[in-house]
């Protein structure tokens, strides 16, 4: 399998944690000495002591009732993360308290990755804060970034005091976030666990559950599912409905800690006042320079959520389109009624004849780096590429469109499907979709793994797979390229030595890449 746990752990999650936790720390530690701050000590579940600040609004003296915004911490985060949002909220008249959440920095007990005691810990909180600040307990609502949205979407599913949520770069479903098409997320896994160990005190239960999963050790897999449903939102997503709390969800098209998929299919469960917004980027990268005190998209648009469903103000945002995606080609916002409506059309890709490739080598197809990749696609529209031309084909599966006479605006999630026969009972592919340019230059437009345990080798079966989903404009005079490989150092691969993969297309079963397509 040939990724060590320890190298990405110590480097790439070290290097990435330490720097936000340093930023963060240095850019928001000002906001501290700001006016109307209190640094106090809330009793969570069991007792544990969870560390928090309250910000109030300027001149409150009791007399009056202002709605209230808890913000629990980022994974890794201190307690001082959303101090500059913080104060800015509170000068809008709310009573905004932030707490780090259990396991991490001075903040007591251990880590439990939004379990049951992270859910009663939010209450205690909202307790809390009802009863020594002048928070009006008819109008609660919760926010945060990453593991601070998963606790305010899992507090709101159990407690029918929060009104309003905004959840940003967080997750719905961690299974599938970390372990989707049956596959090791590693790096992503690399930095949450990196992360918590400079950071914090992991549980015996979350050690053992990184253990096993950078292990493959499958005897445990039902475990590790079973662990990650009671920490999904999508697990108690009827709940959620029925406590009526007002949704907003947003997220980056390149988070590689929780990709946009699960996001997507979480809102459209939902039957409450909703919103999804869908930004390049990648984890938590889209409202980082808000949490600076810049001009951000993500917070202006979480404040006027707030103000909308926790003070009432009419300020159009439930009239919007709830559906707000921003193209990682052409930037500008394209607003939709719903999830479904932003791909009106769909356009196949044949996959002919009979591939076989090579497990095993990695052919120079790869999703990119954790945070690095997107990032700069987000700032440069500069994705992952590589020469198609050039790519081994005894390493390498390519089929190519025709060449496209208009640009063509891929929206939603494309679907793979394909028959495979192995040599081998296990292994692992990792598909990718790649706008191919005149020269041959192919830029990342989604990737997705895919792995099968349990097969018998030279008996051919179907491969059904949804690519991450985004949003990219393919311009007209390229291609669109289907490359299929077996090596990416994004997941765990469960290739044997010698295995030989072949992708063929039975004429009772033709083989496919299907594209989601906005109208032109």
């Amino acid at each position: 399998m040939g990724h060590g746990r320890t190298p990405l752990r110590t480097a790439a999650a070290g290097a990435v944690s330490a720097a936000l936790v340093a930023g963060t720390v240095v850019g928001l530690a000002p906001a501290a000495q700001a006016a109307g701050i209190r640094f106090v000590d809330i009793s969570g579940d069991g007792g544990t002591v969870l560390k928090a600040n309250v910000v109030t609004p300027a001149g409150a003296d009791g007399s009056r009732r202002y709605p209230l915004i808890v913000l629990p911490t980022s994974w890794g985060l201190p307690q001082v993360e959303y101090l500059t949002q913080a104060q800015k909220l509170a000068d809008s008249g709310y009573v905004v308290l932030t707490y780090n959440v259990r396991g991490f920095w001075q903040s007591g007990g251990q880590i439990e990755v939004a379990g049951p005691p992270d859910i009663a810990d939010a209450s205690k909180v909202i307790d809390w804060a009802l009863a020594h600040t002048p928070a009006d307990p008819a109008h609660v609502g919760m926010a945060g970034v990453s593991y601070g949205a998963g606790i305010s979407l899992l507090a709101a599913a159990h407690d029918k005091r929060v009104k309003a949520v905004a959840a940003l770069s967080g997750w719905a479903d961690l299974i599938d976030s970390i372990y989707s098409g049956r596959t090791q997320h590693v790096q992503a896994a690399a930095v949450l666990d990196g992360a918590a160990t400079l950071t914090g005190r992991e549980s015996p239960e979350l050690r053992e559950i990184f253990d096993n999963l950078y292990s493959s050790n499958l005897s445990k897999e039902q475990q590790m599912i079973d662990w990650g449903r009671k920490r999904s939102p999508a697990t108690y997503v009827d709940q959620l409905n029925k406590n009526g709390a007002a949704v907003m969800l947003a997220g980056a098209w390149g988070d590689t800690v929780f990709p946009a998929n699960q996001y997507a299919d979480f809102y459209q469960k939902l039957t409450v006042p909703k919103r999804l917004e869908l930004r390049p980027g990648d984890h938590a990268t889209a409202e980082l320079t808000g949490l600076f005190g810049l001009p951000n998209d993500v917070w202006r648009d979480t404040e006027r959520w707030l103000n909308h469903y926790l003070k009432g103000v009419d300020n159009g945002i439930d009239r919007e389109q709830p559906v707000q995606l921003e193209s990682r080609s052409a930037g500008g916002y394209e607003g939709y009624p719903d999830w479904k409506s932003i791909a009106a059309t769909r356009r196949k890709i044949a996959l002919v004849g009979s591939t076989t490739i090579h497990a095993n080598v990695d052919s120079g197809a790869d999703g990119g780096i954790v945070f690095l990749s997107s990032i700069l696609d987000q700032v440069g529209r500069l994705p992952p590429v590589a020469s198609i031309p050039l790519l081994p084909r005894r390493w390498a599966a390519v089929w190519q469109s025709e060449k496209y006479g208009s640009a063509q605006h891929v929206r939603g999630t494309a679907k793979l499907h394909t028959t495979l026969t192995p040599t081998k009972e296990s292994g692992t592919l990792v598909a990718y979709l790649y706008d191919v340019g005149p020269l041959g230059l192919g830029k990342l437009v989604s990737n997705a793994p895919y792995t099968w345990h349990g097969r018998t080798p030279g008996t051919p079966f179907g491969v059904d797979l949804e690519l991450f989903s985004t949003a990219y404009d393919v311009p007209a005079g390229h291609r669109l390229a289907l490359v299929i490989d077996t090596v990416d150092p994004l997941y765990i691969e469960h290739n044997p030595s010698g295995a030989q993969l072949t992708f063929s297309s039975p004429a009772n079963d033709p083989s496919y890449v299907s594209i989601p397509l906005r109208e032109q």
